[in-house]
């Protein structure tokens, strides 16, 4: 497995044929609120398995936080440390731009997973994309 900060257009697409995937086709949420205003201002990962694109995610700086967002892993890969060497890249990445904070919004189903990577619950369950979301942070 290798995870990669993108750097051309073909690692940006393979990026979001896997958010498509788990995100669009999986969960249903609609393609126009998956891929948004924000892409251009995010730093995005993309994991690699055997060449083929597995893991996506990305990373913004919101209001001094570093802001974890659309961590995805394609069904095959889960529950092999995929999403945990997605997670630890985006977590280095951010410690080298001086970020000590990280926040996401976890999907309720994936609290259990952020906790055990050290992210703690801060907030209500709100709802996105018609989905159960809790936000969490961690120090970095």
């Amino acid at each position: 497995m290798k995870v990669k900060i993108v750097e051309n257009q073909n690692e940006l697409e393979d990026a979001f044929s896997v958010r498509k995937i788990v995100f669009v086709e999986e969960q249903n949420v609609p393609l126009e609120e998956e891929i948004d205003q924000f892409e251009d201002e995010a730093t995005h990962f993309v994991m690699y398995q055997e060449g083929a694109p597995v893991g996506a995610g990305r990373f913004r700086i919101v209001d001094g936080y570093g802001k974890v967002e659309r961590i995805c892993v394609m069904k095959g890969a889960r529950k092999t440390g995929t999403g945990k060497a997605l997670m630890n890249e985006i977590e280095s990445y951010a410690q080298m731009q001086g970020l000590h904070k990280l926040k996401l919004n976890a999907q309720t189903q994936a609290i259990p997973f952020y906790a055990r990577l050290g992210y703690e619950v801060v907030s209500e369950e709100f709802m996105d994309a018609g989905i159960p979301h809790r936000t969490m942070i961690k120090e970095v």
